[in-house]
């Protein structure tokens, strides 16, 4: 199944997974014709499978938001939140001493049109090594609609930062 779009609608994931902030069936529709694609060091992310990297080396993050309506949809906001998971019910989101976004880690982008895609590019640094999630969200960004502000939240993408292989002779 690689390659082709994944609809959000029918992800097999746990309610849990997904989650929306505000109950408005519109807004929800709304944001349900963009299909995401997420890639890191431009490999296709999956919620089930850990990416790794290298603490130290900037890691670039790809998403690519699809329409697949018939109209155009925008503006929207995207934002990507590092944290991370203690497995315990507790997250951590104070990550600014062990995460850092090189540029900006929101997007802004004006319209997707019907059919089309918008591609939103930008790259990490993990200071620290250890196990961190990055929640990447989009929510309908125009005032004009009179919708209530409405968070649409992917599927978390794992990332395990790790040490520096050690060279030879160091």
């Amino acid at each position: 199944m690689e390659g082709k779009p994944r609809l959000l609608t029918h992800l097999p994931l746990p309610p849990s997974r997904v989650r929306l902030d505000s109950p408005s069936p519109l807004s929800q529709c709304y944001l349900l014709v963009l299909c995401p694609d997420v890639l890191l060091n431009g490999k296709p992310c999956d919620c089930d499978v850990v990416a790794e990297c290298t603490v130290g080396d900037a890691v670039t993050l790809e998403v690519k938001l699809t329409n697949l309506s018939k109209n155009s949809v925008g503006p929207l906001a995207l934002t990507v939140v590092p944290f991370q998971d203690y497995q315990n019910g507790v997250q951590n989101y104070d990550m600014d001493e062990a995460v850092t976004f090189i540029g900006s880690n929101i997007f802004y982008i004006d319209t997707v049109k019907a059919k089309d895609s918008c591609v939103c590019e930008g790259a990490l640094l993990f200071l620290y090594t250890g196990d961190f999630f990055l929640n990447i969200r989009f929510q309908d960004d125009s005032s004009q609609r009179g919708l209530p502000l409405a968070w649409f939240t992917l599927p978390s993408v794992h990332i395990r930062a790790l040490d520096t292989p050690l060279q030879a002779g160091a």
